[in-house]
């Protein structure tokens, strides 16, 4: 490795990552040496027994055929499935295959097992090596590469190229690069649209620099001197040095291979399965919402069925949770809890594999990783079937209409979605020139949806229409809406003709103007005698006698106290209680439902005195919290 001090600028060139894939003994280490001069296999052990364990990385530089650069980082996976763990932390951020089959043995187990993995990972292109082409006659190979043709029919690697090649003689290796140019220039080139993520696969320490990590960096741009965030803990590293495909440079865009040089941790802290990502970008998950596919002759997943679920680097136990009463088959929506956190966006592939014995079973793509976990299975299920048929104009919708009055902010739909800053507001641009959406600016700016807006707007009226003219403050506090979309509401009334703004006061177009300041006071007084009291509250004439107002006056307060719901009349007399002790009794009398009571067992329940247990009564039967049977009442 070279210096990773030194910062150097330049173009950024196509990086491209490539993973190897096929069984045990087919070739695939040797295959990447005679491609790129690279041994693999660092591991004493592997030496030793002669088969790949764990992870391995070569560059391979090569001409896109137009005069440019393409760099492609290979990462050599394990084929004995004994390791298969291992083969999956390295194909999580793979653009394309090199799938490896031996002229003298074919298509054997672990063939199609990583074929299948790289299918539910979403791998769409690759290439096919035919190695040890120089052990077999032209008959066997000839042989061998049908049965591989046939093998491959109704795969994403249909029609792909097949390569003859011996690593040991080096022949078929420039055909293998002209194929692997070929492939790779189909590829589409990434945008920078989602938050860096970076998957870590190795850690280790170089004298004189100190902790160095690598990983295939999945998403968004790192640079040189940055500040990341180590998950799971939420420790914050700086970026000493980087390097990408073996030079130093002072940035890395995905996808690429990246090593970092890292300052402020030990390499004992840092581990394969952490990700390091932008601080505030991106969240934990611990309950995953996902669309799942059962790999063919795999059994359907029960309810509370325990899984281990691969993800890039990352891998954990979970428990399937259905949303109805059917056994997870093919393509069901199910949600996932994690035993442990990972870092999950929406879009993401994870690999399912049975916990005894180990055996991939199916994949699942990722629909939402924000999931409540309180959320009804109806309401739940309902959500992942909008999300499932949406594109990526009527997600972004959706993911802001589900936040109702509270809207959500760009930062909030970063760590819901991935994408970044730049990217959303691209996005959200045509539903906000539509008018679907609206943009509510504050100290925190946020989204609404425009249903959500005139649902807040009709929330504003009825609080004016009930209480009459409001402060700003009580008006926002009333209707339980944040800063910002208040004072869209507010301006969006205003500019219609609804509202009348004069100062701090708001009311409505005709309506008169806010009490006089000797009125409000009369009311809080009011209030808080009735408030103090609870249930057992006094007659209107006992509070007249001690306001000393006349009982005209003493009306017109009621009146307006009603109206804002800050008083509830009981029955025809003059007997009112604060709705708070009422909204008190409501919930002890629930926590007895469907139990029968009469008239002195509801005394000695709530300590009240016949003359005011009699019209609470007749109220709560009235409100349908209890029912009247001669006699003896219900709870409801």
């Amino acid at each position: 490795m070279k210096s990773l001090g030194t910062v150097v600028s330049g173009e950024q060139p196509r990086y491209v990552v490539v993973g190897t894939a096929g069984h045990i003994d087919h070739g695939k280490t040797a295959l990447v040496y005679a491609l790129t001069g690279t041994d693999t296999d660092r591991l004493p052990e592997e030496k030793q027994r002669g088969i790949t364990i764990d992870l391995g990385f070569a560059a391979l530089d090569l001409e896109n055929g137009e005069g440019g650069a393409l760099h492609l980082s290979l990462i050599d996976v394990p084929g004995h499935d004994a390791f298969i763990r291992n083969m999956l932390a390295g194909t999580g951020g793979i653009d394309c295959v090199m799938l490896v089959i031996a002229a003298d043995e074919g298509v054997k187990a672990q063939t199609e097992e990583h074929l299948a993995i790289c299918s539910l990972l979403g791998i769409q292109r690759g290439v096919v090596a035919l190695t040890k082409a120089d052990a077999v006659s032209l008959e066997k190979l000839a042989e061998t590469r049908a049965s591989a043709r046939r093998f491959l029919e109704g795969t994403f690697l249909e029609g792909a190229p097949i390569v003859p090649v011996s690593a040991l003689k080096r022949e078929g290796i420039d055909e293998l690069k002209s194929a692997l140019v070929k492939v790779v220039r189909e590829i589409p080139v990434r945008n920078d649209d989602f938050v860096a993520r970076l998957p870590l696969d190795r850690s280790f320490s170089i004298k004189g620099f100190g902790t160095v990590v690598t990983g295939t960096l999945h998403s968004g741009v790192l640079r040189a001197g940055q500040v990341l965030e180590q998950h799971p803990g939420g420790k914050q590293l700086r970026v000493r040095g980087m390097q990408v495909h073996g030079s130093d440079a002072d940035a890395a865009h995905a996808p690429c291979r990246v090593a970092l040089n890292l300052a402020g941790v030990q390499v004992a802290d840092m581990a394969r399965g952490d990700t390091l990502s932008i601080p505030g970008t991106l969240g934990p998950a611990m309950n995953v919402d996902v669309e799942i596919t059962m790999l063919s002759g795999a059994p359907a997943l029960k309810h509370g069925a325990r899984v281990r679920v691969h993800a890039f680097t990352s891998d954990t136990l979970a428990k399937v949770l259905r949303f109805d009463q059917r056994d997870a088959g093919p393509n069901a929506l199910v949600r996932l809890r994690l035993m442990k956190p990972l870092l999950l966006v929406p879009g993401d592939r994870i690999v399912l594999r049975r916990c005894s014995p180990e055996v991939t079973i199916g994949g699942a793509r990722v629909l939402d990783a924000s999931a409540p976990a309180g959320a009804r299975k109806a309401a739940a299920l309902a959500w992942l079937k909008l999300l499932r048929a949406a594109d990526d104009d009527e997600q972004l919708r959706l993911r802001i209409a589900r936040r109702g009055f509270d809207g959500i902010t760009i930062s909030a739909l970063t760590v819901e979605t991935g994408l970044t800053a730049e990217a959303l507001q691209r996005r959200a641009s045509p539903l906000l020139s539509a008018g679907t959406i609206a943009a509510a600016h504050g100290a925190e700016s946020c989204w609404i949806s425009a249903e959500s807006l005139n649902l807040a707007m009709q929330a504003v009226l009825r609080v004016l229409g009930e209480s009459g003219p409001l402060s700003k403050a009580e008006l926002r506090s009333r209707a339980r809406l944040n800063t910002a979309v208040f004072a869209l509401v507010v301006e969006r009334l205003t500019a219609s003709g609804k509202l009348m703004v004069s100062g701090e006061s708001v009311r409505l177009s005709g309506q008169e103007d806010e009490l006089p300041e000797s009125k409000r006071r009369q009311m809080q007084s009011i209030e808080k005698i009735y408030a103090d009291a609870g249930l057992a509250a006094p007659l209107l004439s006992e509070v007249m006698s001690r306001m000393s107002v006349a009982p005209t006056a003493m009306r017109e307060l009621m009146v307006l106290l009603m109206r804002s719901k800050r008083l509830v009349r009981m029955g025809a007399d003059d007997a009112f209680v604060h709705p708070d002790a009422l909204a008190k009794l409501y919930a002890d009398l629930r926590k007895h439902r469907g139990e029968s009571f009469d008239v002195g067992r509801f005394k000695s329940f709530t300590g009240l005195t016949r003359k005011h247990a009699i019209p609470l009564l007749e109220h709560l039967d009235q409100a349908r919290v209890t029912r009247n049977n001669g006699g003896t009442r219900v709870v409801l």
